[in-house]
């Protein structure tokens, strides 16, 4: 399947092109693609580093805002338009990342140049594809047949995963909850196993999860809510008295 990208995205995966450097559209906006809706933003892995792109992202046609994403390889790039309009891709390096010991970032990050390396350390395999113009698709962990089946599961391990990033858990109820898909086995039994990692979590963090998973489809939240009912305890302590209860007396 070819995917259509915007002018701007396709300026900056060429400026990459140009200077000698790979660049793929990554993650939610391939997966989207892919199920025909149309991605709200476009994010980008290059095998430059930071300084790289900042280097070929040059006025007047380019700008980079480096922000606090930096010290993970993640810039803005902004491309100017001649009518002084511009629109913006968030870019990060290729990279392989340290120890989570707040389970919710890497405490430091390698760059690299392998596009395996970095999409081996994504959550699922439905946002760890990448596709370019001149390469294609690129699906190393079998996220095509998971979108054909509407499974969410795990690149690798779901333990070191969840472990990694207790977010994750809730990301992963709220992806099957948006897109009708449901939880593959083993990744479903982890999220109930490592649950209690997500008060490791801010609440802003998961009130903001917790609000997207209920925008889903009404009858699959309704599925997830009853299934994974530990897990939302886990971070709404009330619900646990209403398990079971006979609401009939």
């Amino acid at each position: 399947m070819k995917i259509e990208f915007p002018e701007y995205v396709l300026r900056i995966l060429g400026a990459y092109e140009n200077a000698g450097y790979e660049a793929y559209a990554v993650g939610g906006c391939v997966r989207d693609s892919l199920l025909g809706r149309t991605p709200h933003d476009w994010d980008i892995a290059s095998s430059a580093r930071p300084e790289e792109t900042m280097r070929i992202m040059a006025p007047p046609d380019f700008s980079v805002k480096a922000l606090s994403g930096l010290k993970h390889g993640t810039v803005t790039v902004v491309v100017k338009n001649g009518d002084e309009s511009a629109a913006s891709c968030e870019v990060t390096a290729f990279r392989r990342d340290g120890k989570y010991t707040d389970m919710r970032r890497p405490d430091e990050v390698t760059f690299t140049g392998s596009l395996g390396d970095d999409l081996a350390r994504r959550d699922f395999t439905v946002n760890a594809f990448a596709y370019s113009e001149k390469t294609g698709l690129v699906d190393l962990f079998g996220g095509i047949s998971d979108l054909e089946k509407g499974i969410i599961r795990c690149v690798g391990e779901a333990d070191r995963r969840f472990e990694e990033d207790a977010l994750r858990i809730l990301r992963g109820l709220r992806f099957a909850a948006r897109l009708g898909f449901s939880i593959e086995q083993n990744t479903a039994k982890s999220m109930i196993k490592k649950r209690e990692l997500l008060k490791n979590v801010s609440s802003e963090r998961v009130f903001c999860e917790l609000c997207g998973f209920l925008e889903g489809k009404g009858e699959v939240v309704e599925r997830l809510l009853i299934d994974f009912r530990e897990v939302f305890a886990a971070v709404i302590p009330e619900l646990s008295p209403c398990f079971d209860f006979d609401q009939r007396s």
